[in-house]
């Protein structure tokens, strides 16, 4: 029998904000297990001083870093990070690339899905000077594939070879969201209503 798709209860709202230091345990609880940090390049954290000492040194000066919330629950961080000097001429000054995890227990649910997509459109209107948002996943990381296609990122091709992760290099499937894609959705869809047959080019 198929497994049927989980879904948040409608009281479990999903929301992002900025983390603390407080956060460490809750942080402490996904970063230390090894099916979370799978497709990521550190290992699973031993203790939660670890998970401590990330937030203070990596999340807190990041320009933007997120904790995903279910309800008043941490189950996972979202980044979205520019890849050149912001406004300014030159390779990656118009480009950010996206990351995200989230606890085990919370998979399946929509809740990664949901927050990309609040982390996508907070990116856009915060920085005017975006054009482009870019996110990639492990070629054998499906699941992570099809929430940023279903948060209405478009699959561009693999990158091979493209990071290293835990001492191997990894083949990446690239991911993007440009600014285009975000007007042609907020466009109305026209229908175009046929009341009788036709044929096209008769004379």
């Amino acid at each position: 029998m198929e497994q049927q798709r989980r879904e948040p209860a409608p009281e479990t709202e999903v929301t992002l904000r900025e983390f603390t230091e407080a956060d460490a345990e809750a942080l402490f609880a996904w970063a230390s297990d090894p099916r979370v940090v799978l497709f990521q390049r550190r290992e699973a954290y031993a203790r939660v001083d670890e998970a401590r000492r990330y937030i203070l040194d990596h999340v807190l000066p990041h320009p933007w870093y997120r904790a995903i919330c279910l309800g008043a629950v941490v189950v996972g961080s979202i980044s979205v990070k520019p890849c050149g000097p912001a406004g300014e001429e030159g390779e990656g000054a118009s480009r950010a690339s996206l990351g995200y995890r989230v606890a085990h227990g919370h998979w399946g649910r929509g809740v990664a899905t949901r927050a990309v997509r609040m982390a996508a459109a907070a990116a856009f209107a915060e920085w005017p000077w975006l054009a482009r948002l870019e996110a990639v996943a492990d070629v054998e990381n499906p699941a992570s594939q099809r929430v940023l296609e279903k948060a209405g990122f478009v699959r561009e091709g693999v990158l091979r070879r493209y990071v290293v992760l835990k001492g191997r290099p990894r083949d990446m499937v690239m991911f993007s969201l440009v600014d285009s894609d975000r007007d042609e959705r907020a466009k109305p869809k026209l229908l175009l209503q046929v009341k009788e047959p036709f044929e096209l080019n008769k004379e």
